[in-house]
């Protein structure tokens, strides 16, 4: 049976945000929401909850997933940034972004793109993402719970039980989330490119 956490989005329960850290830890599929759209996270570690994730994603191993992680010091240990790169974060971070980067010998080969070999990373701002995170400890795979065959993500708790609730392991119910995913920004040149506009504004980000 799925487990469905009922968690305040602004000041989110301890105990909960254990529990669903937890889920992660054994190898669960937790859908959850985020400062953009609504994700599904697996632990980093974990092989058969990533095949699962993307079996019920519909994509496979060329389609990247994103490491959320709860700060820069946790992402500088995946991504290649220099000095530049991480005045630029810092300046943008946390928030709904996903920054474009490149991978360290630290991250497993199977989240590379694989002619790149780059990382989609993001540091989010929301209260439940960065309480779960803060309880696992490590950074989470995450990918946008949208279904094959459906142009925009699950939004509520209610939905994702009724489609996907039996493929999961638990679902946090925050109140209905947006259906913009983050904005992606490739950070691996010398100057930022916007990839996908999504929730995150850019005014500011790239030189005119």
């Amino acid at each position: 049976m799925t487990i469905r956490f009922e968690m305040h989005p602004v000041d989110p329960q301890p105990r909960l945000l254990w529990q669903a850290a937890q889920v992660l830890r054994d190898g669960g599929l937790l859908a959850m929401p985020t400062d953009a759209c609504y994700v599904l996270a697996c632990g980093l570690g974990h092989k058969a909850a990533v095949e699962r994730l993307r079996q019920i994603r519909g994509i496979d191993a060329r389609h990247l997933l994103s490491l959320m992680c709860a700060d820069l010091k946790q992402l500088a240990v995946y991504a290649q940034v220099d000095n530049a790169k991480y005045r630029f974060l810092r300046e943008w971070t946390p928030g709904p972004y996903t920054f474009v980067l490149p991978a360290t010998k630290e991250t497993p080969r199977r989240l590379w793109h694989p002619s790149r070999k780059t990382i989609g990373l993001r540091v989010p701002s929301d209260k439940i993402a960065q309480g779960v995170l803060r309880e696992l400890g490590e950074p989470v795979l995450v990918s946008s719970l949208i279904l094959p065959g459906d142009d925009l993500p699950l939004h509520s708790a209610d939905e994702i039980m009724e489609r996907v609730g039996r493929r999961i392991e638990a679902v946090i119910d925050a109140g209905d989330q947006g259906y913009d995913p983050t904005t992606i920004i490739d950070v691996c040149g010398a100057e930022p490119v916007v990839e996908r506009i999504g929730r995150g504004p850019v005014d500011g980000m790239i030189a005119d």
